[in-house]
């Protein structure tokens, strides 16, 4: 009996000593798990929590600044520079060739190939049937089939010559000018072939004279012959 108590004092005894390691090796694995979970949870809190906090600022704040800032106001205008400004946005082409060119430019002004007297008198024809009322430049340059730029530059030059004013107006939210005859040019078209210039017997002729201005068989050829022409289309 005794024998067999002693054994199982001894298995009890073992029983225990298990135990006691068990609950060490518990202890161990519990204090394990405590390690590595706090540091963990940390790390996750600042990598969800701090960085999505400072980008969200950011990408409301920056914007919202930039939609925020204010234009530069423009500069304004001196009294002066806005003058300037009105006189070059109604500059006509003829008033920008006057400020390029010269007078004695604009007074010797040709056009290649062109009887500039027979041109200067067709333009006074078309002025002189418009009378006082005058004519649109753009008009007559139309029915003289010149360009704006030619044209603009023949009506300084008449102007010049004394033969036509110009009026400055707004048509058609354009300025522009109107052609009024000032005087008509002389021409010598009209005697150019009279006999009288190249007259045989020049020195003969008199008014009271057997050859007269009245009798002359060389005037009335010539006068008859003019009126034969015919009437050139205006």
């Amino acid at each position: 009996m005794a024998k067999k108590k002693d054994t199982l004092i001894e298995e009890a005894e073992k029983i225990k000593a298990d135990l006691d390691k068990l609950k060490k090796k518990k202890k161990e694995l519990d204090s394990t798990k405590k390690a590595e979970a706090k540091p963990a949870k940390k790390t996750a809190k600042k990598a969800e929590a701090k960085p999505a906090k400072k980008t969200a600022k950011k990408a409301e704040a920056k914007p919202a600044k930039k939609a925020e800032a204010k234009p530069p106001k423009p500069k304004k205008l001196t009294k002066k520079e806005l003058e300037e400004a009105k006189r070059i946005e109604e500059l006509t082409l003829e008033e920008e060739l006057e400020e390029q060119l010269s007078d004695e430019e604009i007074e010797n002004f040709q056009i290649e190939k062109v009887d500039m007297e027979r041109l200067t008198n067709k333009v006074c024809d078309i002025l002189s049937e418009k009378e006082s009322a005058g004519m649109f430049q753009g008009e007559l340059w139309k029915k003289l089939k010149l360009t704006n730029q030619i044209g603009s530059r023949l009506a300084l030059k008449l102007e010049r010559m004394g033969t036509i004013t110009r009026e400055k107006l707004l048509e058609n939210n354009r300025w522009t000018y109107k052609l009024i005859l000032k005087k008509t040019p002389i021409s010598t078209q009209s005697i150019e072939n009279a006999p009288c210039l190249v007259c045989p017997v020049e020195q003969k002729c008199s008014l009271e004279g057997e050859i007269s201005p009245t009798n002359c068989q060389f005037i009335e050829d010539w006068v008859i012959a003019e009126l034969k022409k015919p009437v050139k289309a205006k």
